[in-house]
Formats: C-alpha cells, sequence, structure tokens
C-alpha cells in the first residue's frame, strides 16, 4: 500500500512538473525593434473622393489656354500612404473611373477595390471589375491590372469579354490589351466567338 502512495505521488509530481513546463512555453514578452509588427496609417483620409484628370497642350506663343478631360475618378473613401518609401493610393469602399478618348467618347471602369501606386504608375483594381467602352464592349474580371505608362490593361484572371457589335461572348483565363481594345490577346478562351476573316 505504501508502494502504490509512492507512485501516486510521484506520477503527480511528473504531470505537475510537465504541465508547468507546457504553460512555460507562451510568448510572453513585447516585440520591440525590428520584430514589432509595424503599424500604417495613411497621411491622408478622403470622403467622396472626386479626382480629375486633364492635359493641357504645350502652349505656343498665340495659343490659349485649352484643356481636355481625360479621366473622373469617383470613391466614397480614398486612403493616401504617399508617406511610405513605396507610395500607393488604397480606395477600400471601390471606385467608378470615366476615361474620355479624343473624340470625347466616354468609358467607364468600376471595380469594389483599387490601389494606384504611384512609384510604378499602375493600377490594382479588384473585385466586380467591369470596363464598359463607348460602344458597348465589355470586359468582367475579378482583377485587372492597368499600367498607365503604356496604357497596357492586363490580368491572368478568369474573364468575359461581350462585344455587342458582332455579337460574341468570350470567356477565358489571361489577357491583354490596349486602352481602347484595338489589340486584345486571350491567353485561354472558350466560348462563343464570332472570327471574321480578311476578303482580300
Amino acid at each position: 500500500m505504501k508502494r502504490f502512495r509512492g507512485n501516486k505521488f510521484i506520477c503527480i509530481a511528473i504531470v505537475f512538473t510537465v504541465a508547468m513546463f507546457f504553460l512555460g512555453c507562451q510568448d510572453q514578452y513585447r516585440r520591440i525593434g525590428e520584430e514589432a509588427a509595424e503599424n500604417i496609417f495613411p497621411q491622408g483620409v478622403a470622403r467622396d473622393f472626386t479626382l480629375t484628370y486633364s492635359e493641357t497642350p504645350p502652349l505656343g506663343s498665340q495659343d490659349s489656354a485649352s484643356s481636355r478631360v481625360i479621366a473622373i475618378l469617383k470613391s466614397p473613401l480614398s486612403e493616401d500612404f504617399d508617406n511610405l518609401r513605396f507610395k500607393y493610393r488604397t480606395f477600400p469602399e471601390g471606385l467608378q473611373v470615366e476615361y474620355f478618348d479624343e473624340d470625347s467618347n466616354k468609358s467607364t471602369i468600376t471595380a469594389d477595390y483599387g490601389i494606384i501606386y504611384s512609384t510604378t504608375n499602375l493600377i490594382d483594381l479588384r473585385g466586380n471589375v467591369v470596363i464598359t467602352t463607348h460602344d458597348g464592349k465589355k470586359l468582367e474580371a475579378p482583377q485587372l491590372y492597368w499600367d498607365r505608362t503604356l496604357e497596357w490593361i492586363f490580368t491572368q484572371e478568369k474573364f468575359r469579354y461581350t462585344n455587342p457589335e458582332d455579337g460574341t461572348v468570350m470567356d477565358g483565363e489571361g489577357m491583354d490589351f490596349n486602352r481602347d481594345f484595338s489589340f486584345f490577346n486571350a491567353h485561354r478562351t472558350y466560348g462563343l466567338m464570332t472570327i471574321k476573316e480578311d476578303e482580300s
């Protein structure tokens, strides 16, 4: 009987010691320096944000100032992170961009979320991205990138392109094209397409 009590005491002591080891493994220290998670705050926040991009040609000696609106960007919320080394601006509640060609024809882009990277001049559009051109062409994708320097738009995601002129609906995955859809390169396609042949 004494031997059983001794073993029981040893078992309780071992269980208690192991439990103390597990409790001692918790991370109790405060992280500082490089280990600390850095809080990033925008340098500016704007509600009901509207930004108008315009272009003014170089003035000659007899010219008067005339400018042309290129795009109008609207968003319920804009957060400006130009205080960081890699500058950017976010639109966490969505955005709408109306852009105009040389003939003032309006096309529209909408997305649930957007980021404009100031340094690289790249726009990242995410969530229900829809581009509708002035002539009724429509592109839908979950994410698009727009290189403003090259005026080139691309994605690796699935997309749907509808062209009412020839009645085509093209579904695919991955594509790139220029701003006015005059050059369109689809990487993988499936769906209904009409292909016109040259008559020459």
